[in-house]
């Protein structure tokens, strides 16, 4: 029974260990690596620099409505997702017959079942505060669109200034609800514990792996980055142009 409960304890280990340290490696490896949350940074800098010639920004409304829906959605989802798991509180004798009847599964203890419900709900609780941080950040990111000035020229370098902070608002916001996501993608993995805590150790593993792969490998990084470099030549170009 001791062995169970250290292999246990070796897997929630193992499985913080990969959450905080793959949010740790991530953000340091973007800081000179070409990656989702690098380029979309740069892409959302450029979108801001447009967004200061036009007097109708119709499009950007529509386009923030939009982003500002898919986390409205993630965040009501993760409500119902956290309902659910509460209420699986007062059916854990039902879970643990339903565990004890599949073949190759780790005893059910009870003690230990709500402990596995409790970190479920803990990754919720955690998914729905940064979607609902990143919904507020879009709001201030509303605002401050709301009040930019137009500027056709092009030349005006505070409002250059002012747009690159709008860029920074959206970056965070983009932020909050990876972090969200990322949850969601952990959550999966704690799934695997109630079956047997080595199929947990191998979930976050899987989870790393695929997090990691998404996005610093994926094709559609390989695409956004491609784009990036575009409109930075094509922005370089202008400017010397200029002068």
């Amino acid at each position: 029974m001791m062995n169970d409960y250290l292999l246990d304890l070796i897997a929630v280990t193992c499985f913080f260990s990969c959450w905080i340290g793959y949010a740790r490696f991530a953000r340091k490896k973007a800081k000179n690596t070409h990656c989702i949350a690098r380029c979309l940074h740069q892409h959302r800098i450029h979108w801001m620099y447009q967004l200061l010639g036009r007097e109708v920004r119709v499009a950007e409304a529509a386009l923030l409505a939009n982003l500002e829906r898919n986390i409205t959605f993630f965040a009501s989802t993760t409500m119902l997702v956290l309902a659910g798991v509460l209420t699986l509180f007062a059916q854990v004798e039902r879970l643990e017959a339903v565990i004890a009847s599949i073949p190759m599964t780790a005893p059910p203890v009870h003690m230990l079942i709500q402990f596995k419900l409790g970190i479920l709900t803990l990754i919720f609780v955690m998914a729905f505060f940064q979607f609902t941080w990143s919904m507020r950040q879009y709001g201030f990111l509303n605002v401050m669109v709301g009040a930019t000035p137009v500027d056709k020229s092009g030349q005006d370098e505070q409002l250059k200034a002012y747009a690159l902070q709008m860029a920074i608002v959206q970056d965070r916001a983009a932020h909050a609800y990876n972090y969200g996501l990322r949850s969601y993608y952990f959550s999966m993995a704690v799934l695997g514990w109630f079956f047997h805590p080595l199929l947990f150790i191998v979930s976050s593993l899987v989870v790393v792996y695929t997090l990691y792969r998404r996005e610093f490998k994926s094709r559609a990084v390989q695409a956004i980055t491609q784009g990036m470099l575009i409109l930075d030549e094509r922005e370089q170009t202008k400017e010397t142009k200029t002068v």
